[in-house]
């Protein structure tokens, strides 16, 4: 496992979650999430869930979307999927608004690993270089990705080559990613 990417991902979520108590005055709250089965899951109200992150208890790898490809994927991403079970965040980078995807529950693991899966099919036959997606944009054409041959955090327009360096690294981009509601 990658230390740095596991701890900074733990960081932005106690961040995100103290802002969530700072300013809602409550765990954070999803109405997306809502009676989709999780660990995470600590309230229901109305067609609401109350959530915090809880420890990933599978194999602490990704290595389905591996064999899917016959690739290896880099150890900060196997990290960054495997570290906790918790409900998607939002936050803001060099000002781009984002939702950090996460796993909700083993079942939604393997939903993840599927969706990689397709993603790195579509690069393939698109001949583009390996990404593999870790947010969300405002923007349906745009992700944010982690270059599995770099290992840099790009912002990157789907099925195509356009691709905008955001970090060196998957570390680096979680610590200074500022978490907003």
């Amino acid at each position: 496992m990658d230390h740095q990417t596991a701890e900074a991902l733990r960081a932005f979520t106690q961040r995100y979650c103290a802002v969530w108590q700072q300013q809602r005055h409550s765990l954070p709250r999803s109405e997306e999430l809502y009676g989709v089965p999780s660990p995470c899951v600590v309230d229901t109200q109305g067609e609401a869930v109350f959530w915090q992150p809880q420890p990933f208890s599978l194999a602490q790898n990704i290595s389905a979307v591996e064999r899917a490809l016959d690739i290896v994927v880099q150890q900060p991403l196997h990290s960054y999927y495997t570290t906790q079970f918790a409900g998607d965040m939002s936050g803001r980078f060099a000002g781009e608004t984002l939702t950090l995807l996460q796993t909700w529950s083993e079942e939604d693991f393997q939903r993840v690993q599927e969706n990689l899966i397709g993603h790195l099919v579509v690069q393939k036959r698109l001949k583009l270089s390996p990404t593999l997606f870790i947010a969300t944009l405002e923007s349906e054409l745009d992700v944010i990705s982690v270059c599995n041959l770099s290992g840099e955090v790009v912002k990157e327009t789907l099925g195509t080559a356009k691709r905008i360096t955001l970090s060196p690294s998957l570390a680096g981009f979680l610590n200074h990613l500022e978490p907003v509601l």
